[in-house]
């Protein structure tokens, strides 16, 4: 989960950031998973924020199509770290 954190906007071509990593420099479930969750779980100029029980049941949807299932089933099954991470964010953001 922490992987997630910092690394979701690293992108496979390298022109993501931080750090510009690129392919398999960047980790596994980053690549997989971590976009697609923060984009659900973050407001958009064009959406609300989605809870992450809703951003689950997508991720779920998404499982074995567009995401890879033992990812998938990783974050889900890592639940209440999430949380604890996404709730640290927001008290060294706001706090």
């Amino acid at each position: 989960m922490r992987n997630i954190t910092e690394y979701h906007h690293e992108v496979i071509n390298g022109i993501g950031y931080l750090e510009g990593r690129e392919g398999t420099q960047i980790p596994l479930e980053v690549r997989i998973v971590a976009e697609a969750y923060v984009a659900l779980t973050s407001d958009r100029p064009y959406k609300k924020a989605w809870s992450n029980e809703e951003a689950f049941a997508m991720l779920k949807k998404m499982a074995g199509e567009t995401l890879d299932r033992d990812c998938v089933d990783a974050i889900i099954d890592s639940r209440k770290e999430v949380e604890e991470i996404q709730e640290q964010s927001r008290e060294d953001k706001f706090g």
